[in-house]
């Protein structure tokens, strides 16, 4: 892509300035909280039509009475055209009411809202890409495929064997998740993310009249705990965090139950699966008590493969022709990109600028956040990565 053309779509994009917050704003004000799917309809009908409006083809998939996701794909194509995904969510962690006393409202440079930088900004700037390429008469090398998932919030439950399923045949895959930091650096890695339920069964008995008739699991658990934070390791970030416990009768009865629920982030699939195996090995050391361990890393860790850095190679060199010079980090955080990247080319962070996710404070930056708009559709109309890198994982 040459400068003048990059400079052609970036001025196409800023001259829809306007479009762009009318359609931010709709999507905020349609309140979408994850847990209430039976609250989605509005959201879904400003999405649709939208698409419907730039000629594609879209229809809901996902359980009768659960989240309802959107797939939308050009009315008009070339059957078996290699494809590109172009993912996001529309549910918020914002419960109904939030907008009431958290407006939309935009002052000077700065949108904000519930939902403005996670993720409906980055709606609203797939909306002005797809529409810039359409306005320019420009068509993409690889047929875009859309999906917007609207359980992304609770860990894509229902959403991500769709996910998967596009993923595999996709040449790459662009996650409009909001991009890190005020600087917008773009998302190359994401740590795996593990949940565990470690319950443990003891045996009860008075504590004063009997104290040694009992099995505590209050005591265990205490052991259980101490060796899951052993397994902390920031210098190969590594992160193990008990989250939450419970336990225990009363006071004076020895403890016959308890648990603890635990959060754990890993850089690699393969410290993935070994800090699951230990986990899962972990026994009880208090004479007659017993452990129940459940769970393990729902979400893989997406990594820095070739392809991933085809991509990104590709992505940068784009933002050059705009001017930017885009920066590439690891996010602690998880996305859809971490299922994608199992399967194909994978960028996050391609949403907006901004700051503020699942904060009082979010906010975009609409300067950024259209130069980015830019940077989507620069990439929409790029060539396949595949020309670039082997399609086999690292």
């Amino acid at each position: 892509m040459d400068a003048s053309r990059a400079e052609e779509i970036l001025d196409t994009v800023r001259a829809q300035e306007d479009t762009f917050i009318d359609i931010l704003k709709r999507l905020v004000e349609a309140e979408s909280p994850s847990s209430e799917p039976d609250q989605h309809e509005l959201v879904r009908s400003i999405l649709e039509s939208e698409l419907h409006a730039l000629g594609f083809s879209v229809r809901e998939s996902g359980p009768k009475n659960g989240p309802r996701h959107i797939y939308a794909r050009p009315g008009q194509r070339i059957k078996n055209a290699p494809l590109q995904l172009i993912i996001g969510h529309y549910d918020t962690v914002w419960p109904l009411g939030t907008v009431a006393h958290r407006p939309f409202s935009v002052n000077g440079n700065v949108v904000r809202g519930p939902g403005t930088f996670d993720m409906k900004g980055g709606l609203a700037q797939l909306l002005i890409a797809l529409r810039t390429t359409r306005e320019l008469g420009l068509s993409p090398l690889l047929t875009p495929v859309v999906f917007i998932n609207a359980d992304e919030e609770i860990g894509s439950r229902t959403s991500t064997r769709f996910i998967r399923m596009l993923a595999r045949r996709a040449d790459r895959a662009c996650v409009l998740e909001p991009a890190m930091g005020e600087d917008g650096a773009l998302k190359t890695e994401r740590k795996g993310i593990g949940r565990f339920t470690i319950t443990v069964f003891g045996k009860a008995a008075h504590a004063g009249l009997d104290p040694q008739g009992g099995a505590s699991a209050i005591l265990e658990l205490a052991h259980v705990i101490q060796n899951l934070f052993a397994l902390n390791d920031p210098d190969n970030g590594i992160s193990v965090n008990v989250g939450t416990v419970d336990g225990g009768l009363q006071p004076n009865v020895i403890a016959p139950n308890s648990k603890a629920v635990v959060d754990v982030r890993v850089p690699t699939a393969r410290a993935g699966d070994e800090i699951e195996k230990t986990i899962h090995s972990l026994e009880a050391s208090v004479p007659g008590v017993k452990l129940r361990i459940e769970g393990g890393i729902g979400r893989p860790s997406m990594e820095s493969t070739p392809r991933n850095r085809a991509l990104w190679r590709q992505a940068h060199a784009l933002g050059q022709d705009l001017g930017l010079d885009l920066e590439q980090v690891r996010a602690g955080g998880g996305s859809d990109g971490n299922t994608t990247s199992q399967f194909t080319a994978t960028l996050d962070g391609l949403g907006p600028v901004g700051d503020g996710a699942h904060a009082d404070h979010e906010r975009l930056y609409i300067d950024k956040t259209l130069e980015r708009t830019a940077l989507l559709a620069l990439i929409l109309l790029s060539p396949p990565v595949t020309q670039i890198a082997g399609r086999k994982p690292a």
